[in-house]
C-alpha cells in the first residue's frame, strides 16, 4: 500500500501522517511507504515504514508527472492556499488551488493503467449566499469568492476524470477546522480558531466580526477521521456525484464564547477584543451557515456534536489535556 500527501506540512496534511504512522495501515492493509509532498521544506518524520518528503511547487513542469510516477494507490490532495489569500491574491491563488490540481489530476490521467483513490480537499466555499436556513445536498453550487471558485472547478475535474475512469476520486467539502493549532494563518477564517485558542494560553485577540456571525465547525481530529473514511469508503457507496458536503457543528460566535466561558471561564473571554474588519466580514458575508449534511451522514462521515468538545479536544489533542 503507498500512499501519498500533497501539502503535507501544512496542519491537516500533518496530522494525517501521525495517524497514519501510529496505525501503520489504511483500510486494513500495511502500509508500505509514504510519500509527503508540499511547497514549503519540512523534516518527514520516522515511521514504521518508508517516509520520504520533497519540497515542490505543483504547478511547475514536471512535478506532478513526478508524483503520478511514485503510483501511490492513495493520494491525499491538500495542497493549496487558504482562503484570504487566494482572495488578496489572485494569481497566486488560482496557480495553487487551481492550476497545481488541474496539473496533478492530468498526471494521474495520463499514467496509463492507472486508476488511484484520490481524496481531494474541497470546501464549503463552493456554495454561495442567497442561503436557505440549512443547506442541504442538493443546493446549487454558485461560489461568490475566487478560493470557492477555485474549489469547486477541481471538484468538477475530478468528477469527470471518474467518469472517464482516470481515477476513483471523491471530493470532501470540508467546513472550517477549528480550532487550528500553531499561529494564525492568512484564512479569512482564522479568527474563528484564534478567539479560542489564544484565551485559552493566556494570550489577547481581535474578533473582527460581530457575534452573531453563524459556521459550522469540525475539529483538526474530525477532519483527519474525514480524510480517512472517505478513503475506505467503495466506488459504489459514493455514486456519481463524488463531491460530498461533511457533517459540523453549527454556532454563532458568541455561541462559540460562551463555550469558551462554560470551560475557561471569564478571564478567558476577557481577552477577546471586539474590532471590526470590514473586509473579513464581507468575505464571511458569502459564505455559507448551516448544512443537513444528510448524505455524508448516511455514508458513514461524523463529526462533533457540540463546540464544548471542539475546544476540549484542542486542549487534549494541543495543551496537553490541562489549561494553564
Amino acid at each position: 500500500m503507498r500512499v501519498l500527501i500533497t501539502g503535507a506540512a501544512g496542519m491537516v496534511g500533518r496530522k494525517l501522517t501521525e495517524r497514519l504512522i501510529a496505525g501503520g495501515t489504511l483500510n486494513g492493509a500495511p502500509i508500505e511507504s509514504l510519500h509527503m509532498q508540499d511547497i514549503v521544506a519540512f523534516e518527514p518524520p520516522q515511521g514504521p515504514f518508508e517516509i520520504t518528503a520533497e519540497t515542490s511547487d505543483l504547478a511547475d513542469p514536471g512535478v506532478a508527472e513526478g508524483l503520478a510516477a511514485r503510483n501511490a494507490d492513495f493520494i491525499f490532495h491538500l495542497a493549496g492556499v487558504v482562503s484570504g489569500e487566494a482572495e488578496t491574491n489572485f494569481d497566486k491563488g488560482y496557480r495553487a488551488n487551481l492550476d497545481g490540481t488541474r496539473f496533478l489530476f492530468d498526471a494521474i490521467r495520463l499514467r496509463e493503467g492507472y486508476c488511484p483513490r484520490v481524496v481531494y480537499s474541497s470546501s464549503i466555499a463552493v456554495f454561495g449566499a442567497p442561503f436557505p436556513p440549512a443547506i442541504g445536498d442538493d443546493f446549487q453550487q454558485v461560489p461568490l469568492t475566487s478560493y470557492g471558485a477555485q474549489k469547486l472547478i477541481g471538484e468538477l475535474i475530478l468528477t469527470d476524470y471518474t467518469r472517464r475512469g482516470f481515477m476513483d476520486g471523491v471530493a470532501l467539502r470540508l467546513p472550517t477546522i477549528c480550532v487550528r493549532p500553531g499561529k494564525p494563518n492568512l484564512a479569512a477564517s482564522g479568527f474563528f480558531s484564534s478567539i479560542i485558542r489564544e484565551p485559552l494560553v493566556g494570550k489577547e485577540v481581535v474578533l473582527p466580526v460581530s457575534r452573531d456571525v453563524v459556521h459550522t465547525h469540525a475539529s483538526p481530529r474530525s477532519a483527519v477521521g474525514f480524510l480517512l473514511h472517505a478513503a475506505g469508503l467503495s466506488s459504489e457507496e459514493i455514486g456519481p456525484r463524488r463531491a460530498i458536503t461533511l457533517p459540523g457543528v453549527a454556532v454563532s460566535v458568541g455561541e462559540q464564547i460562551d463555550a469558551l466561558r462554560r470551560i475557561a471561564g471569564d478571564k478567558a473571554v476577557a481577552l477577546i477584543r471586539e474590532e471590526p474588519d470590514p473586509a473579513i466580514a464581507a468575505i464571511v458575508d458569502f459564505w455559507p451557515r448551516r448544512f443537513e449534511a444528510t448524505r455524508a451522514t448516511k455514508l458513514g462521515f461524523t463529526a462533533e456534536t457540540s463546540f464544548d468538545d471542539i475546544i476540549r479536544i484542542h486542549i487534549e489533542d494541543e495543551l496537553g489535556g490541562t489549561l494553564q
